[in-house]
């Protein structure tokens, strides 16, 4: 009877040990997949157009999705998410809202009816355990710029930058799945503009150079420390809303950046 009780004791710890392996790797899925729609999203939004062929800055973060194992229904619907979008001259609104008790979110939206926009954006928070609350004040605001470049170009990069005149932080990046690499830098959102029509010309001279990502980022001030399993309904939130056809953006205070984070 010891025997039958031991074997069955290990097969339980066994398919617990798999279920655990197999709910931390659907997270990491989850977060990757939300990630590249607000990508492809922002690329649309920036890039002036939701069509691939007239936006290389979407085509970029299309490709980067597809590189990363995003799958072809995830993408497409980012890309209709888009589409729908660009003719949408509606009224941009933003909402706060909080969950665990610590966990700060910030929702952009353009809507032609912010009845249903803020019926819709209540009815998920709800669903998902979270609440409005405000938490602006766990956030600032950064203009990003995300530039693909040789490691050989980074210098002169910089001095490009630096003859802008714009206070700015940056940061190198590299990119394992892909082995792209290049610059970050963030700056003032009032002197975002600047800074990228200073880099432009530069980036134009240099073929292996190009703009991936340039946007204005609520970003967060401090990090913040939480468990496998917060993460996770944060970006299960974080999805549900993004389905939302108003809802353009969505910011956590656990998307901490040492560079953003400076103010």
């Amino acid at each position: 009877m010891g025997i039958i009780y031991t074997v069955v004791f290990q097969e339980f710890n066994t398919w617990s040990k798999i279920k655990q392996r197999k709910g931390a790797e659907d997270a990491k899925k989850s977060i990757l997949y939300g990630k590249a729609a607000s990508d492809i999203l922002a690329a649309a939004r920036n890039g002036g157009s939701p069509v691939i062929e007239e936006n290389a800055m979407l085509a970029t973060a299309v490709r980067r999705a597809k590189d990363a194992g995003v799958p072809k229904e995830n993408i497409e619907n980012a890309l209709l998410k888009a589409f729908k979008r660009k003719n949408d001259n509606g009224q941009a609104v933003t909402y706060e809202a909080m969950m665990h008790g610590s966990v700060g979110i910030i929702i952009e939206c353009r809507t032609d009816n912010i009845n249903r926009t803020i019926s819709n954006v209540r009815e998920v928070l709800n669903r998902h355990g979270a609440r409005q609350a405000p938490v602006k004040f766990m956030f600032h605001q950064r203009g990003y710029l995300k530039i693909a470049l040789d490691p050989n170009d980074i210098e002169d990069l910089f001095n490009a930058a630096e003859s802008t005149q714009c206070a700015f932080d940056f940061d190198e990046w590299e990119d394992d799945s892909s082995g792209t690499r290049g610059i970050k830098l963030a700056c003032s959102p009032d002197e975002l503009f600047k800074l990228e029509d200073g880099l432009r010309q530069y980036i134009q001279q240099n073929a292996n150079a190009e703009i991936l990502v340039r946007e204005v980022r609520w970003a967060p001030l401090e990090e913040q420390g939480s468990t496998d399993d917060e993460k996770e309904s944060v970006s299960n939130l974080v999805e549900a809303l993004e389905e939302d056809e108003d809802v353009t953006c969505v910011s956590t205070s656990l998307e901490y950046s040492s560079l953003l984070g400076n103010a």
